[in-house]
C-alpha cells in the first residue's frame, strides 16, 4: 500500500513538471527541445527517485522519448554504446573474469593480510589490497562479489574476535565503494561524467588523467575510511590483542589455492594484468587508446592458448544492463547540454561565489544525493552536467567541478540499500557483520571527513596536476 501511494505520488509530481514545461507560456526564453528535456528529466529523475521500475528501463525510455521527439538523433542514441569507454569497461569485465577464474584475488590478498601482527596493520594492509583490485575489476559490484570470499575466509580465522569480524565486514564495502574514484573504469558514474565532459566543453579525460588525479585520492580516502570504521567499530582492548592469520588459515576456508607454487594460470593470468595495466598507465608514450589495450588484453585473456577463461563464460559477466543504462544516460547529457536546458536550469541560481564555496556546494550536494538517488550512476547523470552548466557561468573550471561531484558521490554508506557493495556485506548468513545502527554512526564521521577531502583535492592538490579551479 505504501509502495503504490509512493509510486502515485511520484507521478503526480512528474506529470505536474511536465505540464509545467510543455505549456508555451511558461518559462519564455526556454526553447521548444529544452521544454521536451526538461520534461523527459524530470519524469526520468522521478521514476528513478520514487518508483520500484529498473533505472535501465528508465534511461532506455527517456532516451528513446527524446530520440522520437527529435531533440536528439538516432544517430546520437545508438552511437553511445559505440564510445571507446564502454567498449573499453567491457573489455576489463572480460580481464576480471580471468582474473577471478585464476584464483589470482585470494592469492595476493593472503599475501598481503597474513604479514599483519596488529588489528590496525591488518586493517591497512586490507585496505591497500583492496584499492589494488580497482586496476583490476570494474565497476564496485563486481569488486566486492570477488572481495566477499576473501572477507569469508578471514571472518573463520578470526571467528573468536567477533568485533573484528564486524569491522571486517563494514571496512571492504567502505574501501570498495572509496577507492573506485582511482581508475576511470572504477565506475560506470565516472564513465557517464567523461562523456558529459566531453559534450560540454569539449575535454576527454583519458585512462592516465583520470589515474593521476583519483589514484590519490582514493588511496588517502581509503586509508582515511579504514581508520574511521576501526574507530567507530572496536574498541581499545580489541586493537590492543595482536593478531595472527596465516595463509594456511586462510586456506581452510578457501576453494581456490592461496599457499604452494603459483600455477601457470596464475602466472599468465598476472603477466597479462601487469601488461595491460603498464599500458594504460603510459598512454602518452605509445598513444595507443585504452580501449584498444583492453581488447587486446581480453583477446589474449580469453584465447585457448594463452587464456584462463573461455570468451562467452567471460562475456556473461559482463553487466549488459549497466552499459544500456550508461549509453542512455549519456544521450540524456547529450540532450541537456545541446539544448540549452541545463543552462537554463542554472541561469537563476546565485553564482556569484566564491570558487571554493562552490565547490564546497557542489560536494555537500553530491555527497548528500546519495539518500534519494541509490544508483551512482542515475547521479552522475543528474548531476554532472547541472554541475558542469553552472561551473562555467560561477567561473569555476568545469572539469574541477565535475570530478570534484563525481568524487564525492562515491560515498553511499548511510543505509544497506545505498550501494550494492553495502548490501551485499549486510546480509551474509552464518557471519557477524554490521548493523543500520553502525552505519549511521559510520557515516555521521566518514561523510564531513570525505567531502573536506575531496574539497582539499580540489583546490589545492587537482590544480598542481593540471586541472586548476578556474
Amino acid at each position: 500500500m505504501t509502495l503504490n501511494l509512493r509510486n502515485t505520488a511520484t507521478l503526480c509530481v512528474a506529470l505536474s513538471l511536465c505540464a509545467l514545461l510543455l505549456v508555451p507560456g511558461n518559462f519564455p526564453g526556454l526553447s521548444g527541445d529544452a521544454r521536451l528535456t526538461l520534461a523527459v528529466f524530470a519524469l526520468a529523475t522521478c521514476a528513478w527517485i520514487g518508483t520500484t521500475v529498473d533505472d535501465t528501463y528508465i534511461a532506455l525510455g527517456a532516451g528513446l522519448a527524446l530520440t522520437a521527439t527529435g531533440v536528439i538523433s538516432s544517430e546520437t542514441l545508438f552511437g553511445t554504446l559505440g564510445d571507446a569507454t564502454v567498449w573499453l569497461l567491457i573489455c576489463a569485465f572480460v580481464l576480471a573474469a580471468a582474473v577471478a577464474r585464476s584464483g589470482l584475488a585470494g592469492r595476493a590478498a593472503a599475501f598481503l593480510v597474513s604479514g599483519a601482527r596488529t588489528v590496525r596493520q591488518l586493517v591497512h594492509l586490507t585496505t591497500a589490497a583492496l584499492v589494488v583490485t580497482a586496476f583490476a575489476v570494474p565497476a564496485t559490484s563486481g569488486r566486492a562479489a570477488l572481495a566477499l570470499p576473501v572477507f569469508l575466509a578471514l571472518a573463520k580465522a578470526l571467528a573468536d574476535r567477533k568485533r573484528l569480524v564486524v569491522m571486517l565486514a563494514l571496512l571492504f564495502p567502505t574501501v570498495i565503494l572509496l577507492s573506485a574514484v582511482a581508475t576511470l573504469i572504477g565506475a560506470g558514474a565516472h564513465l557517464i561524467t567523461v562523456s558529459v565532459l566531453w559534450e560540454a566543453t569539449g575535454e576527454r579525460i583519458g585512462f592516465t588523467q583520470w589515474l593521476l588525479l583519483g589514484l590519490p585520492l582514493a588511496v588517502a580516502s581509503s586509508h582515511l575510511a579504514a581508520e574511521a570504521v576501526l574507530l567507530t567499530t572496536t574498541r581499545r582492548a580489541d586493537r590492543r590483542v595482536p593478531v595472527r592469520i596465516t595463509a594456511e588459515q586462510i586456506q581452510e576456508h578457501s576453494d581456490d589455492p592461496v599457499t604452494g607454487p603459483w600455477t601457470p594460470a596464475e602466472t599468465r593470468c598476472l603477466l597479462l594484468l601487469g601488461t595491460v595495466v603498464a599500458l594504460w598507465c603510459s598512454e602518452p608514450l605509445h598513444q595507443v587508446p585504452p580501449a584498444v589495450v583492453a581488447l587486446i588484453g581480453a583477446v589474449v585473456a580469453a584465447s585457448p592458448a594463452l587464456g584462463t577463461v573461455r570468451l562467452k563464460d567471460a562475456l556473461k559477466t559482463v553487466p549488459w544492463s549497466l552499459l544500456l543504462f550508461m549509453a542512455a544516460t549519456m544521450a540524456m547529457g547529450v540532450a541537456l547540454a545541446d539544448s540549452g536546458a541545463a543552462k537554463w536550469l542554472v541561469a537563476g541560481v546565485p553564482l556569484d561565489m566564491s570558487p571554493w564555496l562552490f565547490l564546497a556546494v557542489v560536494i555537500a550536494v553530491s555527497t548528500a544525493a546519495h539518500l534519494i538517488l541509490q544508483s551512482r550512476s542515475a547521479r552522475s547523470s543528474v548531476l554532472v552536467p547541472l554541475v558542469v552548466a553552472a561551473a562555467a557561468a560561477a567561473g569555476v573550471n568545469p572539469v574541477a567541478a565535475a570530478l570534484a561531484s563525481t568524487a564525492a558521490a562515491g560515498f553511499c554508506h548511510t543505509l544497506p540499500a545505498s550501494a550494492k557493495p553495502v548490501a551485499l556485506f549486510a546480509d551474509i548468513p552464518g557471519t557477524p557483520t554490521y548493523t543500520p545502527r553502525d552505519l549511521l554512526r559510520l557515516s555521521a564521521v566518514l561523510a564531513p571527513l570525505t567531502a573536506a577531502l575531496v574539497l582539499l583535492f580540489a583546490l589545492a592538490v587537482w590544480p598542481l596536476l593540471g586541472v586548476p579551479v578556474r
